[in-house]
C-alpha cells in the first residue's frame, strides 16, 4: 500500500532508480525576481553531493538547488533546507508548488514556470532536497539504493547534506530550519534527533505524519477531518459558520461525547449509542443508521466512499474536495486518489514571468534545470519513485519520529517547531497530528500551529501559499 505521498502535478511516468557513475559539477547562475514585493538579486546553485547511510563510505549522490540572495549579507540571514516526502517523491511540490522563486503551472503539455512573487527567498536562503532515487539523486553504484531506503538511513544521509552544504558554504553561524511535507515531516523529526551537532534552529513540519494509536483514538482524531470536509461540499447545514468553525465544533464533540461513547464500548446504552450517532450525522454529513451500522467507528474509506455515494461520486483523500465517479476505471495508487493533483480555481489574472517554452522531450521541470539553471545531465528528472516507496523497509522510525523530536527539543532549549495542516486531508488528519504533538511532549510554547481550509498540500490555494509564505517568513526570523 502507498504511504503518505505528497504530490501535486505530478509527471505521471514508469521511474527507475538508475545508478550515476561520477557527480556533475555545480551549476552556478544568477538571477532576480521580487517576492514579498521586495526586489532580490540571487544565486541559484545545483550541486551534488556524495552521502552515506550511516558508517562507511559513500555510496549515493544528492542533488541540490540552493537559492541565496546576494544582494544582502548573508551570515544571519536563515537557511531553510527542504524536501517532500512520499517516501520516494522528489521535492518538485515544494520546490515548484510553494517556496521556489518559480512555480509550475498547467498540465501536460501546457505546462509552464511562472514567478512565485509568495516565495520567501526575501526572508530566508532555501535549499531544496532530493533524497536518494528521487529527482536526479542516485545510488553510485547499482544495489547500493537500498541502505538508504530506511526512515534511519534516509534521515542520516539527508542530514549529512545539510552539514556539508552549510560547512562548504561559510554559513555554520547562520540560523537553520528543516522543513519536511508528509513523509518528509518524519524525515525532519529524525533529522533533529541524529542531527544534535547541526544545531537546528526550528524543525517546520507540513501535513505531519500520525497515527494515534489505541482502540479510539484513530476515530477520533479523524472525526474533525469528516466534519471539515462535510462542509466544503455542502452536505451539513453551513448556517454562516466556516471550515475552521465546522472544525473546532467536531473536536469538542470528539474530544468529550465522542470519545466517551467509544470507551464504553459494549456496555453503551442502545438509546445513547443511538444519540451519540445522530449528533455525528449532523456533524459529518453521513446517515445515521451507517453510523449505526459501523459502530460508531468509521473508516476513512466508509468517509470519502459514502459521503458523496447518492450522486455516484467519491471524495479524494489527500484533498477531499477533489471528488470522481465510484465506478471509474481502477488505478494503481496513488493515482487512484482524485485529491492526488487536485488545485482549486485560480482567480483571474495575468500570470507575469513566464519562461520560454521547454525544449521538445523535456518536462517543464527538466527544461528549468537544464535551460533556465544549466545544469548539465542526461539523467532524467524522477518526480516520483514508485520504486523507491515499494523497496521502503519501515522498522519504527515512522511511529517514533515525533516522540524523537520532542527528545530533541529537550535537549536544545532553542529548537521550536512550526506546523501547518489542512482541514481537507485525510491521508493526515489535522488533529491528528495535533494529538500526537501534544502526547509525544512537544511544549505548547515552542509550538505554532497553522491550520488552513486546503488539503494535503496545504499552498495550492493561492490566498492560503501567501498566507502560509507569511507565517513562515515570521517563524525564522530572527
Amino acid at each position: 500500500m502507498l504511504r503518505h505521498f505528497l504530490v501535486i502535478l505530478v509527471l505521471a511516468a514508469s521511474l527507475s532508480s538508475a545508478a550515476v557513475a561520477q557527480a556533475q559539477a555545480p551549476a552556478v547562475s544568477t538571477h532576480s525576481g521580487v517576492f514579498n514585493g521586495q526586489p532580490v538579486t540571487y544565486q541559484a546553485r545545483v550541486e551534488a553531493w556524495r552521502v552515506s547511510p550511516g558508517e562507511g563510505e559513500p555510496s549515493g549522490q544528492i542533488i541540490t538547488t540552493s537559492y541565496v540572495r546576494t544582494d544582502v549579507p548573508s551570515g544571519p540571514r536563515p537557511v531553510i533546507f527542504l524536501f517532500n516526502g512520499g517516501p520516494g517523491a522528489s521535492t518538485t511540490p515544494l520546490h515548484f508548488g510553494a517556496f521556489g522563486p518559480k512555480r509550475r503551472l498547467g498540465e501536460g503539455a501546457e505546462q509552464r514556470m511562472v514567478d512565485n512573487p509568495d516565495s520567501p527567498l526575501d526572508a530566508a536562503d532555501l535549499v531544496f532536497i532530493d533524497p536518494v532515487g528521487t529527482g536526479y539523486s542516485r545510488p553510485i553504484s547499482e544495489g547500493q539504493g537500498q541502505a538508504f531506503w530506511t526512515p534511519d538511513g534516509d534521515a542520516l544521509s539527508v542530514k549529512a547534506v545539510i552539514a556539508d552544504w552549510l560547512k562548504t558554504h561559510g554559513r555554520e553561524a547562520s540560523p537553520r530550519y528543516v522543513l519536511g511535507q508528509s513523509y518528509g515531516t518524519t524525515r525532519a523529526a529524525l533529522i533533529a534527533h541524529h542531527g544534535a551537532d547541526l544545531k537546528l534552529d526550528g524543525v517546520l513540519l507540513f501535513a505531519l505524519v500520525a497515527r494515534p494509536p489505541g482502540f479510539e483514538m484513530p476515530y477520533v482524531t479523524t472525526l474533525p477531518s469528516f466534519a471539515a470536509s462535510a462542509w466544503s461540499h455542502g452536505r451539513i447545514p453551513r448556517e454562516g459558520r466556516t471550515a475552521q468553525e465546522v472544525y473546532d465544533a467536531a473536536v469538542e464533540f470528539a474530544r468529550t461525547d465522542y470519545v466517551r461513547a467509544l470507551i464504553a464500548g459494549a456496555s453503551l446504552p442502545e438509546n445513547e449509542k443511538r444519540t451519540v450517532a445522530q449528533a455525528m450525522s449532523a456533524l459529518i454529513g453521513l446517515p445515521t443508521e451507517l453510523i449505526l451500522e459501523k459502530n460508531l467507528r468509521l473508516s476513512r474509506a466508509d468517509f470519502y466512499l459514502n459521503l458523496l455515494k447518492d450522486q455516484g461520486l467519491r471524495t479524494g483523500q489527500l484533498d477531499t474536495r477533489a471528488t470522481r465517479p465510484l465506478d471509474a476505471p481502477a488505478q494503481r495508487p496513488p493515482y487512484d486518489d482524485p485529491g492526488l493533483s487536485y488545485t482549486p480555481p485560480r482567480p483571474p489574472g495575468a500570470v507575469t514571468g513566464q519562461l520560454p517554452a521547454s525544449a521538445a522531450g523535456l518536462s517543464a521541470v527538466e527544461s528549468y534545470f537544464k535551460e533556465h539553471l544549466g545544469f548539465a545531465t542526461s539523467e532524467t528528472y524522477e518526480a516520483l519513485n514508485l520504486e523507491v516507496n515499494a523497496a521502503w523497509t519501515w522498522g519504527q522510525g515512522e511511529d517514533e519520529a515525533n516522540q524523537r523530536l520532542a527528545e530533541a527539543m529537550a535537549a536544545n532549549p532553542k529548537l521550536r517547531v512550526f506546523w501547518a495542516a489542512g482541514l481537507f486531508d485525510l491521508s493526515t488528519p489535522a488533529y491528528a497530528g495535533r494529538y500526537m504533538l501534544d502526547q509525544a511532549g512537544v511544549p505548547a510554547e515552542r509550538l505554532t500551529a497553522a491550520l488552513f481550509a486546503s488539503g494535503h498540500s496545504v499552498f495550492v490555494d493561492p490566498e492560503g501559499l501567501t498566507r502560509l509564505s507569511a507565517a513562515v517568513r515570521t517563524f525564522v526570523a530572527p
